[in-house]
């Protein structure tokens, strides 16, 4: 557009409507050397105060405009002026900034008190840091005219978000004391069901029986509800993951807007890698209530190959042992220094909350990460999960090998190279076995020789000087990703998938919205049908839906096992190598490379056959108490001092087990011995410990004279309780 250095090239324009706004005026560009270039329009100036009507009866961004600034020539006060010279200059701002008085917001550093100028937004807790902002100039040289400067249209603030109206999610407004009262339960309820598609009509019904428990039920309170309700399903439908084409400085826009969501933020440089950890409020509350004093997981291979850097979340498990996001971090980075980055934030933000939570364990699922670390910040046990192992060989077998005999034998003996380990048997002796009886599978060969053979022994070594995860920790880890899988894989598009903003709104809208339901259901009984879809989302829980005498075993040869169907009497499933985790089913759960409920039934029931090997979970437990149990020297006081380690895990294993198989927590709990505990330890959180010193308090002098003051009324209490007696008593 042409930059125009003269108002005399500038056409006035005066729209024949009452009420006018900038929509209706056509602006052209003006600069000069001693003014940046700015959008202007020349309009009459007996309508200056229409434009402004108009542009504050703006539909999306409706708000009143306030004087900031105002300057005023004498007529016939220049001598020698410019056709842009003003006899009276207005700076016109939009009443809901330019303070902030929002959440993270401050007020401007130049103003240590709100002026209380005209026109100003309804309270000063409505203004929201909005820059949009023109000026009027009455020009010197033509009084009758008023030149428009527009230097910001958009109603947005600093970081160049929409901050109030309909389209700003947090938006108060003149009206906000008339609003029904909003928990955020509510609130996140009601955008959940908004994100997942369910129809208005029926997340209306539901909005309104949550807020009628605090303000009850009449006409006000319904049409306010219905339009909170069009309000947020608007901004669902008007939301975009593109606050910039740029991906980097959309991510740096959205990192600046959702502060209290990020716990850590490395923009990528020569330098340092990039890294965002994404947590929000709700999910720092459930890894606080789930993993304290219990186990944390991690998915770490999620989008390796597909997504522009891949995604790591950390797993709490919830009270049904189902895996629960609790935290995400996007990055491609696994060295020490910048996982013990993100990391030691993570813990400090927990900390700063509960300074007494601490985890018993952390399963890991890549040997390449680095779990020293992990051990450091934590300061717990590593355990080892085999689901990943097992998925990429099953899916791998089953794409690349047609015949299912060959595909079971196949996948037998790559289980025979984890078991390996175990049996004290070299790896390679099975590893050569599996390389010369399949070598007229080349597709598959020459997958597990180029991405397995090379690394193998580092996973083995993991696994030998781990202890293994169960399979139900697998198969919640599994159903996770699966499910994570669906969710972001579905209706993407390729350059979607490059961009990091968009897997940062589908992780904070789509699947957070999705597991807060989730657990909601479960806990409420709100939703029953999403309640039982979650119960039965593991193929753990699945499996214990299975009776038992539906599983029949080969008992001759102990090759397979038979699994009727519970839909379908006449349908059986076959289940090959039973008893072990590498075990093949041909189901079609199972032959999508997933851990299937049958496999994880019948090896529950091999557990109690003794014809079965135990599980490799199982073995590595076995493992790590054959290690513990070590004969001391005779009569020394390592012998003591093992024997007091040996009996205190054995009272905390069958207290354990107590628990989690007990149907009655209440005879268990009530069966514990009594510990008694201090009057003031039960109350104060973060007593110091009875050995170490500490300062006495700072006493202050009003301290002191409340103490004097207190004294003296205790004493005259006192006499005139003496006085009294001795009155009574000679009455």
């Amino acid at each position: 557009m042409e930059v125009k250095d003269s108002i005399d090239d500038i056409s006035v324009q005066d729209p024949p409507d009452e009420e006018f706004s900038a929509a209706d005026l056509t602006w052209t560009k003006f600069g000069t050397t001693e003014h940046h270039v700015v959008d202007v329009a020349l309009i009459p100036y007996d309508r200056v105060e229409v434009f402004i009507s108009g542009e504050s009866s703006n539909a999306e961004c409706p708000t009143r405009f306030h004087i900031a600034r105002s300057r005023k020539r004498e007529v016939d006060g220049l001598k020698n002026y410019k056709s842009d010279e003003y006899l009276q200059h207005r700076l016109y701002w939009c009443s809901f900034g330019p303070e902030n008085y929002g959440a993270g917001g401050t007020i401007l550093p130049s103003r240590k008190y709100r002026l209380n100028t005209r026109n100003r937004a309804a309270r000063p807790q409505s203004m929201r840091g909005c820059t949009c902002r023109f000026a009027v100039k009455r020009l010197y040289a033509r009084p009758s005219l008023a030149l428009i400067i527009y230097h910001e249209r958009r109603h947005v603030n600093k970081s160049g978000f929409i901050c109030h109206g309909p389209l700003d999610r947090d938006a108060i407004g003149p009206r906000a004391k008339r609003i029904p009262y909003i928990c955020s339960e509510i609130q996140q309820q009601t955008m959940s069901l908004i994100y997942l598609g369910i129809p208005e009509e029926n997340v209306l019904k539901t909005h309104l029986e949550g807020i009628q428990r605090y303000c009850g039920s009449d006409a006000r309170v319904n049409n306010l509800a219905s339009q909170y309700v069009q309000k947020l399903g608007m901004i669902v439908k008007r939301s975009t993951h593109e606050l910039d084409l740029d991906d980097q400085a959309s991510i740096r826009m959205w990192a600046e807007r959702n502060k209290k969501s990020v716990f850590f933020y490395q923009d990528s440089s020569d330098t340092d890698p990039f890294i965002l950890g994404i947590q929000t409020e709700w999910q720092l509350q459930q890894m606080i209530r789930f993993s304290h004093h219990s186990l944390l997981a991690c998915d770490s291979s999620f989008g390796i190959h597909k997504l522009k850097y891949p995604l790591y979340t950390l797993l709490a498990f919830d009270s049904r042992h189902h895996a629960l996001p609790v935290a995400w971090v996007i990055t491609r980075t696994i060295t020490k220094q910048d996982v013990s980055k993100w990391m030691k934030a993570l813990v400090d933000r927990i900390y700063t909350v509960d300074l007494t939570w601490k985890i018993i364990g952390f399963i890991i699922d890549d040997p390449a990460i680095e779990f020293e670390t992990i051990r450091d910040i934590f300061s717990c046990p590593m355990l080892f999960s085999l689901w990943r192992v097992r998925r990429s060989w099953l899916k791998n077998v089953i794409n690349k090998c047609s015949n299912i005999e060959v595909q079971r034998e196949m996948f037998k003996c790559l289980g025979k190279i984890i078991y390996s380990i175990w049996n004290g048997i070299d790896y390679m002796i099975a590893l050569e076995e599996l390389l010369k009886d399949f070598v007229d599978q080349t597709a598959f060969m020459k997958y597990f020789k180029s991405c397995w053979v090379p690394k193998i022994e580092m996973w083995l070594m993991a696994m030998k000087s781990l202890p293994l995860a169960s399979q139900e920790s697998c198969g919640a880890i599994e159903g996770y990703h699966v499910k994570l899988k669906l969710k972001i894989y579905e209706d993407s598009q390729l350059d979607a998938l490059e961009r990091v903003d968009w897997l940062v709104h589908k992780l904070t809208m789509e699947i957070h919205s999705s597991y807060w339901l989730d657990v909601y259901a479960d806990e409420s009984g709100s939703f029953p049908v999403v309640k039982e879809e979650y119960i039965s989302s593991t193929s753990w829980h699945r499996a214990l839906q299975i009776p038992d005498d539906s599983v029949i075993f080969d008992d001759k040869d102990r090759l397979f096992a038979k699994v009727v169907s519970q839909k379908d009497n006449n349908l059986t499933r076959l289940v090959w190598n039973p008893g072990s985790e590498f075990a093949f089913c041909d189901c079609s759960w199972s032959m999508q490379g997933n851990l299937c409920k049958h496999v994880i039934k019948v090896n529950m029931l091999c557990e109690s056959k003794e014809d079965y090997p135990p599980s490799l979970s199982h073995q590595a437990f076995q493992q790590l108490l054959v290690d513990i149990w070590r004969k001391p020297m005779d009569d020394s006081i390592e012998l003591d001092q093992s024997l007091a380690w040996a009996t205190q895990m054995h009272q905390k294993i069958q207290r354990l087990v107590e628990l989690t198989t007990s149907s009655n927590i209440a005879n268990v709990t009530n069966s514990l011995p009594l510990q008694w505990v201090g009057r003031k330890g039960r109350t104060f959180v973060g007593k110091p410990a009875e050995g170490t010193l500490a300062l006495p308090p700072p006493i202050s002098k009003s301290s002191v004279k409340r103490n004097l003051v207190s004294k003296k009324k205790n004493r005259k209490r006192k006499r005139l309780r003496t006085l009294l007696n001795h009155q009574v008593t000679v009455s």
